[in-house]
């Protein structure tokens, strides 16, 4: 018998055992997997980027945008990397706010560990659990292993990266107690293009500084054409606000100003577009647009109004995605169990007591750069500390 059943042992999961453990509360960590942490150790690199100093709550996706800011603001960024650095795991800040081990991701790992052997987290790996309810009690079965406790905790995360046993369980098993799920859908994933757009598979390979949007949405970062379309953190990025049927703009000049090409034409008559396109992109790239614009060889010879278009063109370069290249090379999911149904204080339902989630199996979905990391940590701690 436990105080509280914790079934995941990802980051959002080893979060709240050793949270709840170091309370003096008896707590069974439960995971599939042969080993913990799998998704933390591939993060970053290998280095996982475990946190980012700029976390607020307008860099997450949600339903509700205002219910991460409580478990967010009682556990930060900072008090995470003061943990790292009690364990004296070297790290660097790489850019936009983004922390990393100096060394491996298994460091991360290795402190979650150390943390619940400090709260006496019992874990049980490699098997399936199957979970029955019954007189405000949940019991699971691991093979022979039985363990009740009157508290469960759904730390499973979504069914982004399956290659590593991720699943949709968590949302099979909220609805199963009547809890609503938001759609699950791939997030922070490279968009595929198709027909027309097809011919920019040839510049796979190739990658440049861009401004990417989607609506309101706009990131400045690096964007990476593949033989199946785009993408790079840019691209990653804004595949998160993406939806089928809907367009998205590239900026492949985002420092150009206004009037910059006519302005080009007069202090430089006999050049050509793609001599000008090439002193700021990839070759390759600056000779497939220009190919695109088809403008006459010198800019002599095109009137201004032409070079304006194409300006506002190279400013707004619109793709029309076919699609994602799905769960299977999404970082994250975007949606899962909807933050009406639980506490933002506590991560309980409020409809099921004793039964909570956290991480990526609620609807609350970060930017790049370690949010969900980070969202992990809080929402883990958040619910660590209501057990």
């Amino acid at each position: 018998m436990y105080d509280a059943i914790i079934l995941g042992a990802g980051a959002a999961g080893l979060m709240c055992a050793l949270t709840a453990g170091q309370r003096g509360k008896r707590v069974l960590l439960v995971d599939h997997a042969d080993a913990p942490g799998k998704k933390i150790l591939i993060s970053g690199g290998g280095r996982c980027n475990f946190t980012n100093l700029g976390t607020a709550p307008d860099r997450y996706l949600s339903q509700n945008p205002h219910f991460m800011k409580s478990a967010l603001g009682r556990y930060t960024a900072q008090d995470f990397l003061d943990l790292v650095e009690r364990h004296r795991i070297a790290w660097h800040e790489k850019t936009l706010g983004q922390l990393f081990c100096d060394g491996s991701a298994r460091q991360i790992v290795d402190m979650l560990l150390d943390e619940c052997a400090r709260g006496q987290v019992e874990i049980w790996l490699g098997d399936a659990p199957r979970v029955e309810h019954a007189d405000a009690r949940w019991q699971i079965a691991c093979g022979r292993r039985i363990a009740t406790a009157p508290a469960l905790v759904l730390a499973t995360g979504g069914p982004s990266i399956p290659k590593l046993g991720a699943t949709g369980f968590a949302y099979d098993f909220a609805r199963r107690f009547g809890l609503k799920v938001v759609e699950p859908r791939p997030a922070l994933v490279p968009l595929t293009l198709s027909g027309e757009e097809a011919l920019f598979r040839e510049l796979s390979g190739v990658s440049t500084e861009v401004t990417a949007s989607a609506g309101k949405a706009r990131f400045r970062e690096a964007a990476l054409f593949t033989h199946r379309g785009l993408s790079g953190p840019a691209i990653l990025q804004i595949s998160s606000y993406w939806r089928h049927g809907e367009s998205i703009g590239v900026d492949f000049l985002p420092d150009a100003g206004p009037g910059w090409l006519p302005a080009a034409k007069r202090a430089r008559p006999r050049a050509t577009l793609r001599k000008l396109l090439g002193e700021a992109l990839p070759t390759r790239l600056a000779e497939a647009l220009a190919e695109k614009l088809a403008l006459p060889a010198e800019l002599a010879n095109t009137p201004d109004r032409k070079l304006e278009d194409a300006a506002r063109r190279l400013a707004d370069w619109r793709f029309a995605p076919g699609g994602t290249e799905g769960f299977a090379k999404a970082e994250v999911t975007i949606g899962g169990i909807s933050t009406a149904e639980l506490s933002s204080q506590t991560m309980e339902a409020r409809k099921v007591p004793g039964l909570y989630a956290i991480g990526e199996a609620v609807d609350v979905t970060g930017w790049l750069g370690g949010y969900n990391f980070q969202w992990a940590w809080a929402s883990g701690r958040a619910a660590g500390l209501a057990l």
